[in-house]
């Protein structure tokens, strides 16, 4: 059994939880290949931006496993987590992972509904007669 750095990350409703290996291997994201997964290449820029900046894409590897929310959601929360287990391998990724802004768990969701308006601020329209 390989030895690995587990992280969970978050954005909205999606959860991921990554386990981060060192060395060579495949990446997969729901026990699917990160080509099948993700075929939008902005999608994969945005998944792999962690390893980019600690210039790790030839020494990690890792496997993701995500639910919740949709695809932009999913792929930020895998890239919170891993940005996460990149930051307990040592300092120096730490410091250039928070300068990027990596670290920080981006809570932006949707507002819940309240009752007697429509959605979450939308009144219904008014009427004078």
């Amino acid at each position: 059994m390989a030895k690995y750095t587990y992280a969970l990350g978050r954005r909205k409703t999606s959860v991921a939880t990554v386990r981060l290996y060192e060395g060579k291997g495949e990446t997969l994201i729901n026990e699917k290949a990160l080509n099948i997964a993700y075929t939008k290449q902005y999608d994969k820029k945005v998944l792999l931006e962690p390893l980019v900046l600690i210039e790790g894409l030839d020494k990690y590897y890792f496997t993701a496993k995500t639910s919740g929310g949709g695809r932009s959601g999913q792929v930020q929360a895998i890239r919170h987590a891993l940005s996460r287990a990149l930051a307990e391998q040592g300092d120096e990724f730490k410091a250039i992972l928070k300068k990027a802004h990596l670290l920080t768990r981006d809570d932006r969701m949707k507002e819940r509904k309240k009752t007697g308006l429509r959605k979450a601020r939308k009144a219904p329209q008014y009427s004078k007669r």
